[in-house]
């Protein structure tokens, strides 16, 4: 009796306090109004054109962010509706999420579609076009959209044969995706708002979810209403300026402070030389007004050069940097691993491209391609941005860092969820803090990445680097089965231009 006590006791506290949350929502303010938790509006029905009601709820989904639930239901035919929208702002960039369906619990994932959002079944080449959104899991929405297409299909097989027949495919194999005798199937939701979503997990197999963010382009910023103060057509771009802080005399900036590089603005010539600051006029992926973008090539010895990237916009605050590795595309991708067995490992320079995914095996980390972009950093720095991004991530945060919200966040979630969360960022603090030895794996198919050793040009002995071959996937998403370096100028079609000669 004695060893269940605490566990009836913590009991009886949670249920105390979800009472006193019931009675707060009936309980009356000051001046006497009712707090009330859902708006209820009268709305007009579509379907019998009698008056119903529309219910809203504002509230924050956990590993997500907040959202505006809404719900119709008329009393006179039975229609119902819902609907979500997203409560927050427009993100800077754009987001995309893939997700590998492999069993019956990956169905149960949590999925946000905002009304922007276009999700796709890949193996089946389906897309669920921008529209109502939906707040449900992977499940519901394949259910949903079998039960849409199952609507009318006997007059479909009747009146349009070919159409039907290829529909009736479809909703057979979405059949067996419910089922279970169709896995593993992928599902990807792309999003130019960045407020739609597919719920993580700790222990997500490497390539089994991956979330990228993009740069909106001009129609994508129309469509959110995004531009509206951009320049209008026929007007030209600002004039590119040097900066401020380089207009010194002789590169100086202040009375005895040391000689900075001096920006030039001459982009478009033929060479670029290391060492010295190019601006030149770019739009803001924010609010899409006119910034500048800087840009450097630098030289990282024992490795090759890069180009430094940032962008800040004065009007919106957005800010973006990262680093480009320039060269040509070797024949082979590479494997960088390094031992990290002191705090002065964490100190090690580290560039990561674009197009490298990270591994930390003892620690259950996994970033794909793509994320974050390309970053030159300490391995310190690294792990740190990964654990915002992925706090952000996992408790629907703005900040990643903001300890207060991240509680608040954590207390909303399931308890075994919560807990494995919670281990796996114990474990990063750890091996970010120099008390855990682990390992980095960088694995790069266009061999861009670096990691700085302490014994060069001498080999490091906790550094290894291999050479691998790169899969046709690799070939195929970056793009070089389509690439063209012999006769690219000369086409079939100049071919059969040509006139044919006889002898």
């Amino acid at each position: 009796m004695a060893a269940n006590k605490p566990e009836s006791l913590a009991k009886k506290d949670l249920f105390e306090d979800m009472g006193r949350q019931v009675e707060g929502m009936n309980a009356s303010t000051e001046d006497g109004d009712d707090q009330r938790v859902v708006d209820e509006i009268e709305s007009l029905c579509m379907n019998c054109h009698a008056d119903g009601m529309t219910r809203l709820l504002l509230t924050r989904i956990p590993y997500f962010r907040e959202i505006v639930l809404s719900s119709f239901y008329c009393p006179h035919c039975s229609f119902k509706n819902t609907e979500i929208s997203s409560a927050g702002q427009i993100q800077e960039r754009g987001s995309k999420y893939i997700f590998k369906v492999e069993n019956a619990d990956d169905m149960q994932r949590s999925v946000v579609k905002g009304d922007s959002c276009a999700f796709r079944i890949e193996d089946i080449d389906l897309e669920i076009p921008q529209g109502r959104g939906q707040m449900t899991n992977i499940e519901g929405i394949l259910a949903g959209v079998k039960e849409d297409l199952a609507q009318n299909q006997e007059a479909r097989m009747e009146q349009m044969p070919e159409a039907g027949a290829k529909v009736a495919e479809i909703i057979q194999a979405l059949g067996d995706m419910l089922e279970g005798n169709k896995y593993p199937f992928t599902v990807s939701a792309e999003d130019p708002s960045g407020n739609s979503f597919i719920q993580p997990s700790p222990t997500d197999a490497r390539h089994k979810y991956t979330r990228t963010e993009f740069v909106r382009n001009a129609e994508q910023n129309a469509a959110l209403g995004l531009g509206e103060e951009g320049p209008v057509d026929g007007q030209d771009a600002p004039a590119t300026e040097m900066r401020p802080e380089y207009r010194a005399a002789g590169g100086l900036v202040g009375g005895n402070e040391a000689p900075r590089t001096v920006t030039t603005n001459n982009v478009d010539d033929d060479e670029i030389r290391e060492n010295e600051v190019y601006s030149f006029p770019a739009s803001c992926p924010g609010c899409t007004r006119h910034c500048t973008t800087n840009m450097k090539m630098v030289n990282i010895p024992f490795f090759k050069q890069v180009v430094l990237m940032s962008t800040v916009c004065e009007h919106c605050g957005y800010r973006s940097n990262e680093v480009k590795t320039g060269g040509e595309v070797p024949e082979k991708g590479s494997r960088i691993t390094l031992q990290v067995n002191t705090p002065e490992d964490l100190a090690r320079d580290v560039l990561k491209s674009e197009s490298a995914a990270l591994l930390c095996p003892e620690l259950g980390l996994r970033v794909e391609p793509g994320t974050q972009g390309g970053r030159f950093t300490t391995v310190e720095g690294l792990l740190t941005n990964f654990r915002k991004d992925l706090r952000a991530q996992a408790f629907g945060l703005e900040n990643g860092d903001d300890e207060e919200e991240l509680r608040a966040a954590a207390d909303s979630m399931e308890i075994e969820k919560k807990r494995t969360w919670e281990d796996f960022f114990a474990t990063l603090g750890e091996a970010i803090e120099g008390k855990r030895p682990f390992t980095v794996v960088i694995e790069d198919p266009l061999a861009s990445s670096y990691v700085q050793s302490y014994t060069a040009p001498a080999p490091d002995p906790q550094i290894s680097v291999e050479e691998y071959e790169r899969t046709e996937e690799e070939e195929e998403d970056l793009g070089l089965k389509d690439i063209n370096t012999e006769n690219y100028g000369y086409t079939e079609e100049k071919e059969q231009e040509q006139p044919t000669t006889s002898e």
